[in-house]
């Protein structure tokens, strides 16, 4: 008799999305070499979604998809909104330089592991002919820079359940140590973010490219440095290395390590016995009931929402999604992929019959008594990307920006009609340190803004889930609803925010 698959074994198909990749994932405590070939001969552990660090070091395979990868491009960063203030459409140049080096270098080809891994894809990213024998050495840092800072994010926030990531050189987490934290003749890590799970803050450096053993003992002096500063409150290092040449796959080495001590702060401006702090996992998860999961939020997205907000009326479409955020189940990562999300094609099928059936202009209204949502997205010009967002994250993003021109309207010495004199006349290093305390004024004031706020964005939040996108985009005409969609995009959501790619413009296979 032949025996039958155990009980428990969950009767599901394997992860099988059209962008997915492997990720070999080196996790060890403190920095070490780089290890020789390793992420293609060692032995990896499957990885599963623990939302912190695997209990044991070692090699993991997780997979991710394209979408998430380009997700963590665009999030990551300095934030130069401040200085898009005037003029938005270069939102999406700056967009463009985050995803661009990623499109033009990065290949992939297939792997089998021995053993086999459970829930791998077979796929893994690497360098293309392009990189490997056409880019001068120049463009390659440039390309690491953009690859380690992606790898970092995508490590952290996806694979990892870390919070949204700030730069450090704003000031870090804690208000009494900004001084130190900016101190210019410090060496400091790249991103702190905070850990909800592990009640903890963490501090990160990035690196990308060969990340020999120097890079890698640099970034972990950097690390000490900042852990230095941050002393008694808990808190992990950590170094991502994003490894990659001609001929290798792109791997991650993961060097960590956990300082116990006091527990995260309340944000700046917190009332003591107001709310609590954001709860575990992706902001977004808590924008109905935390207000500074939701000034977060709205932060992380003003890229986007300029980027939207100056696109001409052509290029925006709305893309229904239902209204309810749970019923998009995340396996892992911070997006949901809707090409298997059943609920969404149920919906999108309901609305091309509706349609069918003479209802070719449906209400809104209409729409939403049906329990769905429109997100209003545009293609990000020069890419293959399309991103948006929900009109009650767009209504907040909105009201933030309107409170960041005041800030740089009434602030000395931030408008920009104030500072071309004295830009023209310095070194590049002198405007980069101009620029750079421009930033941290700017971050102070945003700050200082917080309490007010939480009741300004709440508000708009609010007015912004019965808002028509006429009104909120303040033109005459309402978007087109895309009933039809286009079967060359690879559609993704997270409770407010959508991100598509083309499946014809993914890193191309070479066997």
């Amino acid at each position: 008799m032949t025996p039958m698959i155990p009980a428990h074994v969950p009767d599901e198909p394997p992860l099988t999305y059209a962008d997915s990749f492997d990720i070999p994932v080196l996790f060890r405590n403190g920095p070490a070499a780089k290890p020789r070939k390793q992420w293609r001969t060692a032995e990896h552990k499957a990885w599963s979604a623990t939302d912190g660090f695997p209990k044991a070091d070692g090699w993991y395979a997780p997979t991710t998809t394209w979408r998430e990868i380009i997700k963590a491009a665009t999030e990551v960063g300095r934030d130069i909104t401040p200085h898009l203030q005037n003029q938005p459409q270069y939102a999406h140049g700056e967009l463009v330089a985050r995803v661009a080096p990623l499109y033009a270098y990065l290949g992939a080809h297939p792997f089998e592991h021995q053993p086999p891994v459970p829930g791998t894809t077979g796929q893994r990213l690497t360098l293309n002919p392009v990189y490997a024998y056409g880019t001068e050495r120049t463009a390659k840092s440039a390309a690491a820079y953009r690859l380690g800072m992606t790898m970092t994010e995508w490590v952290c926030r996806s694979l990892l359940g870390l919070g949204q990531t700030e730069h450090l050189e704003l000031g870090g987490p804690i208000p009494a140590l900004s001084a130190t934290f900016k101190d210019p003749k410090r060496k400091l890590p790249d991103l702190w973010g905070r850990h909800e799970a592990e009640k903890a803050y963490w501090l990160i450096e990035a690196k990308g490219g060969i990340c020999d053993f120097k890079t890698l003992r640099d970034g972990w002096a950097q690390l000490e440095a900042g852990s230095n500063v941050l002393g008694s409150y808990a808190h992990r290092s950590v170094l991502v290395g994003a490894a990659v040449r001609p001929g290798d796959d792109l791997f991650l080495t993961i060097d960590h390590a956990l300082y116990p001590g006091q527990p995260p702060l309340p944000p700046a401006g917190s009332d003591p016995d107001g709310e609590a702090a954001v709860g575990e996992g992706n902001l977004e998860d808590h924008l109905g009931e935390n207000d500074d999961a939701l000034i977060g939020a709205a932060r992380a997205q003003m890229l986007v929402y300029l980027a939207l907000r100056s696109a001409s009326a052509s290029q925006l479409r709305t893309v229904p999604v239902p209204a309810d955020r749970t019923s998009r189940h995340r396996r892992h990562g911070l997006t949901t992929p809707l090409e298997k999300d059943d609920r969404t094609l149920a919906m999108r099928a309901d609305l091309r019959g509706a349609a069918l059936h003479g209802e070719s202009h449906l209400p809104r209204a209409q729409i939403r008594s049906w329990g769905i949502d429109d997100f209003l997205t545009c293609r990000i010009p020069s890419t293959e990307v399309h991103l948006g967002m929900s009109r009650k994250l767009f209504a907040v993003c909105a009201r933030l920006h309107e409170e960041d021109l005041a800030i740089a309207w009434h602030t000395p010495g931030l408008r920009a009609e104030n500072q071309l004199a004295v830009d023209e006349r310095g070194s590049e290093d002198a405007q980069d340190e101009q620029r750079l305390t421009q930033r941290r004024i700017f971050h102070e004031q945003q700050e200082e803004a917080r309490p007010r706020l939480r009741s300004l964005l709440r508000e708009a939040y609010e007015r912004g889930a019965t808002s028509d996108w006429s009104d909120l985009l303040r033109r005459p005409e309402e978007p087109e609803l895309d009933l039809t969609g286009d079967e060359g995009l690879l559609e993704a959501a997270t409770p407010e925010t959508y991100l598509a790619v083309s499946r014809y413009g993914l890193p191309p296979i070479h066997a």
